[in-house]
């Protein structure tokens, strides 16, 4: 038999949502018999006090039943000194018979910053391999793609804040009331005390997102390219393009012309919602573009991606408060992970593995950063 010492708490405690990529604040409390009341942190500046039901049932989770409470090997209960023995013997035992690539570590998207960093250290620092990824390789690996080809790192050029302050928030390939709740319920608020702001929402189905918006875009399944192909076309035929900006992009001519010959019928819409939407999109400076799953799993995901982020760099709609693109992760800390390498090749500080200046910069100085690059 075990006893279990569990941690005394006295006062309320501030930390973090574990679910969906939010990454909402949350009070914790004791309640007197062992478990925790939850209520959102109001203070926190991603959720300003709001919850899901998935976070207000965080205090559900808390209780030891059925849990495993010490190590186990071979199905025996063991000390820990014990059983990091054997993994320690077991990892050893494998990269001296068959090499540092012979091991891997796959992580979850629940892990704290420092951990991720810890868990790199191990496997690329210390056996010697880059075989270590997070959740991003499910959830973001078209994102962060899409954003290394266009920014030159895996960066996201937005906060929550931009949402409240667009004149038109665009939802390509998120369902936000199912997924995100508390961002849909900023949202909501926004839209509400603002009735001017314009919604799109662009998905095969009809979802619960649908509710709040102003026009809703039922794109053919893979047709996210062929939409914001036309839409850079179109912003090339209006004039919507900014010089000043351009001069610190490469590749736009290739972009234009990639759109220029991409057939808009492949967005599987009406001329008329297609011409709404453009419309819309060209005359509205304020835009967020924001993104999920729908646009990342997909067997072309990071050009979704890029043919997004091509219409913000083309305008100069990035950066600013209000505007830009904005992809919402699936799980809470998939950022964290990937500031730190966390995915196959990647090193901390969004640095590339395959890049032999950029492996030297991880010991030494870092390389300067390349200009912004539309893709075509």
């Amino acid at each position: 038999m075990t006893v279990i010492h569990r941690p005394t708490v006295e006062r309320a405690v501030r930390s973090a949502c574990p679910y969906c990529g939010v990454g909402c604040g949350v009070i914790l409390t004791p309640d007197g018999a062992g478990g925790l009341s939850v209520r959102g942190d109001p203070e926190h500046p991603a959720n300003h006090g709001r919850l899901c039901s998935k976070g207000a049932a965080l205090g559900e989770t808390v209780g030891l039943e059925g849990r495993l409470l010490a190590p186990r090997v071979f199905g025996q209960e063991v000390g820990w000194d014990a059983a990091l023995g054997v993994v320690a013997k077991r990892f050893a035992r494998t990269i001296a018979e068959h090499g540092p690539d012979a091991v891997a570590l796959y992580v979850s998207g629940q892990l704290l910053t420092e951990d991720y960093y810890v868990a790199n250290k191990l496997a690329k620092g210390f056996w010697g391999t880059a075989n270590i990824d997070t959740n991003s390789r499910l959830c973001m690996a078209s994102s962060v793609a899409g954003h290394r080809r266009a920014f030159g790192t895996d960066t996201v050029p937005g906060q929550y804040e931009d949402l409240e302050l667009a004149d038109l928030v665009v939802l390509v390939g998120s369902n936000l009331a199912w997924c995100h709740p508390v961002l849909f319920q900023r949202l909501s608020a926004a839209k509400a005390a603002r009735p001017g702001m314009k919604v799109v929402v662009i998905d095969p189905r009809r979802t619960a997102t649908c509710e709040i918006a102003d026009l809703h875009l039922a794109i053919a399944a893979g047709g996210d390219v062929a939409l914001f192909n036309a839409l850079l076309a179109e912003i090339e035929a209006k004039g919507c393009a900014d010089p000043a900006f351009l001069a610190h992009v490469t590749g736009a001519e290739a972009a234009f012309a990639a759109a220029r010959a991409t057939d808009p019928a492949g967005a599987g819409m009406s001329d008329s919602d297609l011409r709404a939407f453009t419309d819309l999109w060209c005359g509205t400076e304020k835009v967020v573009t924001v993104y999920s799953q729908g646009v990342n799993q997909s067997s072309h995901g990071t050009d979704n991606v890029n043919a997004i982020l091509n219409c913000h760099l083309a305008t100069g709609r990035i950066g600013r408060p209000g505007m830009g693109p904005f992809s919402v992760t699936g799980q809470p800390n998939a950022m964290g992970g990937r500031e730190v390498g966390g995915l196959a090749n990647m090193l901390a500080c969004h640095l590339e593995i395959e890049n032999p200046q950029h492996r030297a910069a991880v010991q030494r100085s870092g390389p300067r950063p390349a200009w912004p690059t539309l893709r075509g």
